[in-house]
């Protein structure tokens, strides 16, 4: 049995893809270095990551694969699940091997594991669409924070972008640490915050400390729970069905689930 380890990154995949086809070999697995080894194996090969051998098979994919087929790969990455590394890469292999034809067969196990991976990351992009809310600072911009389960944010920026183009917004990944901050004009930035006691929300529920907080937004806030409340029609509440429409994990940044001020 040969093992691949290599560093759990998109490049090191794609290296690890060059220096199977090199070495002329099927390793069995493929782990990243946290992974425990399995107790019996004939070879490990540690797998370094190169940028230019991570180039040459990306532009061999993009010869081989419709444009549909590259976007679920990329897709599929931001899951940043364990279990993606080992199909994707029988997958990456297999196109190769096989011809761009594999990608739309599902009755493959590794081609339908990393389209049902791709899929949820989906979802969770057009989720948070749906639940980003944002707070208006004292200096005009706009502040949202998310937590999503897969890092979907690289995958929804350009929709905020294109909504509230004449806006200054900030959202802000609590839980990968990182954000994308809009001007107004320029493309969204990418920024993170040094010192996480420089960080000027709480990163339990999002919400601006009150030195910073608009005026006018905390009585819209409050205004849209007392509405979000006085819509609610008792004897229709269906618990079951709200939990499937607005999943409990993105309560915490929801301003309809935050209690009204005093």
């Amino acid at each position: 049995m040969t093992i691949y380890v290599f560093d759990g990154t998109m490049d090191g995949l794609l290296s690890a893809v060059f220096d199977a086809f090199f070495l002329k070999e099927e390793p069995e697995q493929l782990l990243t270095g946290g992974d425990v080894l399995p107790l019996f194996c004939d070879r490990i090969y540690q797998v370094t990551t190169d940028g230019e051998k991570a180039r040459r098979v990306w532009a061999g994919l993009e010869k081989q694969l419709p444009k549909e087929a590259l976007r679920m790969i990329s897709t599929c990455q931001l899951s940043e699940l364990q279990e993606l590394w080992q199909p994707l890469f029988k997958v990456v292999c297999k196109v190769f091997r096989q011809g761009p034809g594999v990608v739309r067969n599902y009755a493959d196990a590794d081609v339908l594991s990393v389209t049902q991976i791709a899929r949820r990351v989906i979802h969770e992009a057009h989720r948070m669409m749906q639940f980003v809310r944002f707070q208006k600072a004292k200096d005009g911009t706009y502040l949202a924070v998310i937590s999503p389960d897969h890092d979907v944010l690289p995958l929804v920026i350009h929709h905020f972008q294109d909504r509230f183009n004449d806006q200054l917004w900030l959202i802000y990944d609590a839980h990968r640490h990182y954000g994308y901050h809009y001007d107004g004009q320029s493309p969204p930035l990418r920024v993170t915050f040094e010192k996480e006691a420089s960080v000027p929300f709480s990163l339990t529920d999002g919400r601006l400390s009150e030195d910073l907080l608009s005026s006018d937004d905390q009585l819209l806030q409050d205004l849209w729970r007392t509405y979000f409340k006085a819509i609610c029609i008792r004897e229709r509440l269906n618990p079951r069905k709200q939990l499937n429409d607005m999943p409990r994990r993105y309560w915490k940044y929801l301003t309809e689930k935050q209690l009204l001020s005093n």
